[in-house]
């Protein structure tokens, strides 16, 4: 595996890092005092978790490239979270987007 593959896989393991960081801040904000509660301090600390290893994956990648699969693989998590741990429902717009997310990670692999 070329360095280049690890730091795509490396952005997607952070994509997926930071969706669980992003539910228990969701969990945490719905609470009276949210900056008090335990999910907020985990949320804080799985994300801060992730800064050392972006070093790495900048080494390799372009930042746009960086941004465009780390935004995109973030978006297609969240949406499968929040569907089925929050029971959001996607409307016809949201689905177009979320294809139009998945076809420019298929346009950034090709480049690689």
């Amino acid at each position: 595996m070329t360095p280049q593959q690890q730091a795509i896989g490396v952005t997607i393991l952070f994509s997926a890092i930071g969706v669980l960081a992003d539910y228990y801040l969701k969990i945490a904000s719905g609470k009276p005092f949210p900056w008090n509660s335990w999910q907020f301090l985990l949320g804080l600390s799985l994300y801060a978790s992730t800064a050392f290893g972006w070093l790495f994956v900048m080494q390799h990648l372009k930042l746009a490239a960086v941004g465009i699969l780390y935004t995109s693989s973030m978006l297609v998590m969240l949406a499968i979270v929040g569907y089925f741990g929050f029971g959001e429902k996607l409307s016809f717009r949201e689905w177009i987007g979320f294809a139009l997310a998945l076809a420019s990670v298929v346009l950034l692999v090709r480049d690689h």
